[in-house]
């Protein structure tokens, strides 16, 4: 008997140690994931809560030994929320430190610099990470830059983010403003910017192309910009084909071949130096611009100086084949 006790006792003792390893072992050996798997963990979830999350996703076996475990080997710091991208084969211990650490997945919407509302309005509402409707933001009223946002947001709240961002900048750049500016207000910088960002896509150019811009302005000369005779048509989107002459003189609120001063708003939402370039313009007598055949623009001081440039002007488009 007192053998047999024996026997049963290291059996005991045998079953109690491979318990304790598989119960350890678990704990580190490589999950069932056979690919990168994205969990989002919402706000105010439990460890239990993600456990069942983690089963359903496939990232764990078994939610209940992925719970038991954490507790035991987790060290009592809690998880975060937010999306979660789980590598394939991780381990209970890779995943609870993946929770905890809070390193959720970066997703980001783009606007580049010169994009109109309307385009603006039209990417947010593609993006299918995101919810809820929206209506076209306010020309102008959103500062184009990266921004990140979470799976499931509402387009609301990161549409407001773009619009906060840019409240902010411009307040700033408003503050520290040139004396030389045109713009009487932080709306005319708005407007004045949204038209330079239009019409030179050379980050140098822009404090020149605001100075020849500002110089009319102060001498009651019309601006002359072509984006503004477009806006009014496709509200900002590319036109597709050659402005027609009856677009030229077409009198509105936008077109500035047929008005002096400002248009009535913004025609698309200006980047920061572009704003920059508005309240800080480059110091110079130029009038006029037209385009150099090399993606920039030759600036002139008369209108006889400017006949020149654009007789040279054509005379690269007829090189190219383009006349």
């Amino acid at each position: 008997m007192r053998r047999l006790g024996c026997v049963i006792l290291l059996v005991g003792l045998l079953v109690a140690a491979f318990v304790a390893f598989r119960f350890v072992h678990g704990w580190s050996e490589q999950g069932p994931a056979a690919k990168d798997i994205s969990i989002t963990v919402p706000e105010g979830s439990t460890l239990s809560d993600a456990a069942v999350l983690l089963k359903q996703a496939g990232a764990v076996r078994s939610a209940d030994a992925f719970l038991t475990r954490a507790k035991v080997f987790g060290g009592g710091k809690s998880i975060k929320a937010g999306e979660f991208i789980i590598p394939a084969g991780a381990s209970n211990s890779d995943i609870l430190s993946i929770l905890q650490g809070g390193k959720t997945l970066t997703r980001l919407i783009t606007i580049p610099e010169g994009m109109p509302s309307i385009l603006v309005y039209e990417r947010l509402m593609a993006n299918d990470q995101l919810t809820g409707d929206i209506q076209i933001p306010e020309e102008g009223s959103v500062m184009p830059d990266s921004y990140a946002f979470d799976k499931g947001e509402p387009r609301a709240a990161v549409l407001k983010r773009m619009q906060g961002a840019m409240d902010k900048a411009l307040t700033q750049l408003w503050a520290e403003r040139a004396p030389n500016t045109i713009a009487k207000s932080p709306r005319e910088a708005i407007i004045l910017a949204s038209i330079v960002e239009k019409e030179t896509g050379v980050p140098a150019e822009r404090p020149m192309v605001a100075g020849v811009y500002s110089n009319r302005l102060r001498t009651n000369m019309m601006l002359q910009a072509d984006p503004t005779i477009i806006y009014p048509i496709t509200r900002g989107k590319p036109l597709g084909r050659r402005i027609r002459k009856s677009e030229i003189a077409a009198v509105n609120d936008y077109n500035t071949y047929a008005m002096t001063g400002l248009p009535k708003g913004p025609i698309a939402n200006p980047g920061r130096l572009s704003i920059l370039a508005v309240l800080h313009p480059a110091q110079t007598k130029a009038l006029y611009f037209v385009a150099d055949g090399k993606g920039g623009h030759i600036f002139a001081d008369t209108y006889q100086q400017h006949n020149e440039n654009v007789r040279k002007w054509f005379e690269i488009r007829r090189a190219r084949g383009e006349l």
